[in-house]
């Protein structure tokens, strides 16, 4: 079973101070990471990642028909994907391009649950371009497209098997902006309509109904909204798979309460799915974490760039907003140490670079004498931060560092400034432009797209007329 760190449950597994009195994560000296790869980066412990993955297994080993499908949006990086496959799970992905992602990464399109409230025609086609596994239907005008695109093949090959998205208003303690089960959600059937869901895709030929679908919300901490979860759905009819969604949280901090084990959690669902009838054998349960399984396995490196002291003690990164938004998206609070003075008793905020007064990582920091050049280490970073990564400000995104047995490789490079203009498809600016505009500027200074006096040239020395190309 996964076991905690020597640290705390909010670091990877095996994560400890190592003789130099330094946060060492995978067997590597963060300090030697930062000096390697540059900051911000994003640390994974490769063991952690595999650890939990066996541990989700080995706790549904008592049913059958038992699997874990993990939430790709926490962490849709290539290499995770991959880690994942290979440890057995399944893929959820809720878009085009988290399916691209996952059959890159090697998963069978048998093993991907293709999710979203919004799927748009091109990606149901893609999804049954594949065959993935399931589809989880959303709603009514998802079924209309479905059912136009399933209906020149029906009868000529085997029908796309698909679920049907409930939404059981069942509301767990969470943040509004993660909680999905409660009866006004933008997700799934609502309970007085999943009766009519049921009969409309069982008239249509291309699709086989399969079973139902529900998730409660995200960053769970107590049990009672799975069992609750699970004995509303259960109301609805019998069926041969039932996917229970996702949602057991995770430390943030240590002074947090502890969330439930994977084994509780697991254990849970299993018995309240005996109790309604889905625990007979040959049924199929789902279940589908995302943060449980990478969010504790991975750390944010900083360096310290200043320190001010007004009414506070500003402590401001080379990063923030732009690596890990969910400080300013959802209030949740981190934990942050000097990489090799781990205890600290200076009160300080953790400030990102970016041009917001709201880029702050951690509000209420304990450090030991910050001061420029410090290495900060920020746990619990391992879900959502990559996936929301953006380049405000235009800063190019962190790469992704895997740790295991004292050996640390790159397994998403660091943007450089060129990827930042790698898709513009127009001459910048300041290459200028020769022509003279209508209002009598000199060359050079009027902007791209503007009324020009003299006709472009396009690729291949073709007239274009009006405005400039350039």
């Amino acid at each position: 079973m996964a076991t905690r760190t020597s640290l705390s449950n909010v670091f990877p597994l095996g994560s400890r101070l190592n003789e130099r009195g330094r946060v060492e994560v995978g067997g590597c000296d963060t300090i030697e990471l930062a000096k390697q790869f540059g900051t911000p980066a994003y640390v994974v412990a490769e063991d952690d990642v595999r650890a939990r993955a066996q541990t989700f297994l080995s706790a549904g080993e008592g049913h059958d028909d038992f699997n874990v499908v993990f939430a790709s949006k926490a962490f849709p990086c290539t290499a995770v994907l991959a880690l994942f496959a290979q440890e057995g799970l399944w893929c959820d992905v809720a878009s085009a391009g988290e399916l691209h992602l996952a059959l890159n990464a090697g998963y069978a399109a048998e093993r991907i649950v293709m999710h979203g409230n919004a799927k748009s025609e091109a990606e149901l086609s893609a999804a049954l371009g594949v065959r993935v596994g399931l589809i989880v239907v959303d709603n009514s005008d998802e079924l209309d497209r479905l059912e136009r695109l399933t209906g020149a093949g029906a009868g000529e090959e085997a029908p796309q098997e698909v679920l049907i998205r409930v939404t059981p208003d069942v509301r767990g303690e969470t943040h509004e902006k993660i909680s999905t089960g409660q009866a006004n959600s933008k997700f799934g059937f609502g309970m007085d309509e999943v009766q009519e869901a049921i009969e409309r895709v069982r008239t249509i030929r291309g699709l086989s109904l399969q079973g139902l679908h529900a998730h409660v919300g995200s960053q769970l901490l107590e049990l009672d909204p799975f069992r609750r979860e699970v004995a509303e759905v259960a109301r609805l009819g019998e069926f041969s798979v039932w996917d229970l969604g996702g949602g057991l949280g995770v430390p943030y901090t240590e002074a947090q309460p502890s969330p439930p084990t994977i084994e509780d959690y697991v254990g849970t669902l299993l018995s309240a799915a005996r109790e309604h009838g889905m625990g007979a054998p040959g049924k199929r349960l789902l279940i589908e974490p995302g943060r449980a399984l990478t969010a504790n396995a991975g750390v944010t490196l900083y360096t310290v760039e200043s320190v001010k002291r007004n009414v506070s003690t500003w402590v401001a990164v080379d990063g923030g907003m732009s690596d890990n938004l969910r400080p300013m998206l959802y209030g949740t609070s981190y934990e942050a140490h000097v990489a090799d003075r781990f205890i600290g008793t200076t009160r300080c905020v953790i400030a990102g670079k970016h041009c917001e007064s709201g880029d702050v990582i951690v509000r209420d920091a304990l450090l030991d004498d910050p001061r420029p050049g410090d290495v900060i280490v920020t746990p619990a970073t391992g879900a959502y931060g990559f996936a929301m990564a953006s380049n405000y400000n235009g800063v190019p995104r962190p790469p992704v560092v895997f740790c295991k047995d004292d050996d640390a490789r790159v397994v998403v490079r660091r943007e450089s400034f060129e990827d930042l203009t790698a898709r513009d498809v127009h001459r910048t600016l300041a290459e200028g432009c020769t022509h003279a505009n209508r209002a009598g500027a000199h060359p050079g200074e009027h902007a791209r797209g503007s009324e020009c006096s003299q006709a472009g040239s396009a690729a291949g020395g073709a007239r274009v007329s009006g405005v400039c190309d350039r």
